[in-house]
């Protein structure tokens, strides 16, 4: 019996993430969306607020059948020595899919695109880490040489100015090609987006001012000092919008493979197998906003939310880090193909149990802080006064 019981709430587990898939915050492999990302807006880098803060540019993330703008922000390395490759949009066709940013030890491919600040198209320009400590361009980047001593000023010819297209390939995207430096960066350790991360991308997604069909390409919030900030000092507007998209003519009868996806047209599924590693995974849904009826009562189940969150980021983290040492370890050659697959094997099973106690542990507080309504108690049935009385 626990055996069925333990497969019963597996299964519900996958058709959990199943479902989050085709609404998840940030797109990988597993969707494509038929309509090309907008132009890169223009924004005033913000001051960088501590050494050991390295820029992470904005760009377009899609969730709930829309665009939306993931503000740039300085994040704090999670390593020594650490660099990021930002993530990109590919164009496959009339597909388009992004392919997520991570850290590492050398910047990666991210597409060819011009973020700006230091991200012209290949590599990073803005800094370098010197000796355990991080030196800025301030050439390229914002500092406040007051307070940020370590700078040096190397000018850098940016060949790609003018150019906002917001992604790689297809009709009208950047035709630019990996490296064999980058390719070898994309096949190095990496880590993963940090919490701070995350939880950036998340309060991005829930902020209704930066979609697309409602700033239409000029986002409000184009760039923060710190990840989540966007209401602090240090929060600047974007100057300039971008173009955005519209569907192709013949998009709805290209689309419309079934009866669900009539209802997310821009939005198709491209695999349904369970996934084998935690960075295929999508990432969780953020919680409802509780609502008791108690200011108090919900600031507190906000809290135990965002620590909840952050916990299980840093889990999925932590497993993601294991899994690509895991890999490292076992050469990529036919003599070590049985290893390879057991490898595969236990990775799968490391992942679905990592979604199944996320996911129940997200059941267990939604429950807890449903609002309890309180009924009356029931008063004692009198018993009739005697005569007289």
């Amino acid at each position: 019996m626990r055996f069925i019981l333990s497969v019963r709430s597996l299964l519900f587990a996958l058709v959990l993430l199943a479902i989050s898939a085709a609404s998840s915050a940030q797109i990988g492999i597993g969707i494509s969306i038929r309509i090309a990302p907008p132009e890169l807006p223009v924004y005033e880098q913000p001051i960088c607020p501590e050494d050991g803060y390295i820029w992470t540019p904005g760009y377009w993330a899609y969730g709930d059948e829309d665009y939306y703008w993931v503000p740039g922000t300085w994040v704090a390395a999670p390593e020594v020595g650490y660099l990021w490759t930002p993530g990109y949009w590919g164009g496959d066709g009339d597909a388009y899919v992004f392919h997520e940013g991570y850290w590492g030890t050398e910047v990666g491919f991210y597409g060819g695109i011009s973020y700006g600040y230091g991200y012209f198209g290949h590599g990073y320009e803005g800094g370098r880490w010197d000796n355990g400590h991080f030196d800025y361009n301030q050439s390229v980047s914002h500092v406040n040489v007051s307070i940020t001593h370590n700078v040096y000023n190397t000018r850098v010819e940016d060949n790609t100015r003018g150019n906002r297209v917001s992604f790689n390939g297809g009709s009208g995207g950047v035709q630019a090609r990996a490296t064999s430096q980058e390719e070898a960066a994309g096949r190095g350790k990496h880590i993963a987006p940090v919490a701070a991360q995350t939880a950036h991308v998340e309060s991005a997604r829930a902020n209704p001012e930066l979609r697309a069909s409602a700033n239409h390409g000029k986002p409000p919030i184009a760039a923060t000092s710190k990840p989540g900030a966007f209401k602090e000092t240090g929060a600047v507007a974007a100057k300039e919008g971008g173009t955005v998209h519209t569907a192709p003519a013949g998009y709805a009868n290209n689309t419309a493979r079934s009866t669900n996806e009539t209802t997310r047209p821009n939005t198709e599924a491209v695999r349904s197998s369970p996934a084998v590693h935690v960075k295929d995974l999508p990432p969780a849904e953020p919680f409802a906003a509780p609502n008791t009826g108690n200011a108090k009562q919900d600031q507190k189940y906000q809290q135990q939310q965002q620590k909840l969150q952050l916990q299980q980021v840093n889990e999925r983290q932590k497993l993601q880090t294991k899994q690509e040492q895991d890999h490292q370890r076992i050469p990529q050659q036919p003599a070590t193909e049985a290893k390879q697959q057991k490898l595969e094997q236990v990775h799968q099973q490391q992942t679905q149990q990592l979604a199944q106690k996320h996911t129940q542990q997200q059941q267990q507080l939604q429950q807890r802080q449903q609002p309890t309504s309180h009924q009356p108690a029931s008063r004692p049935e009198e018993k009739p006064k005697p005569a007289g009385q």
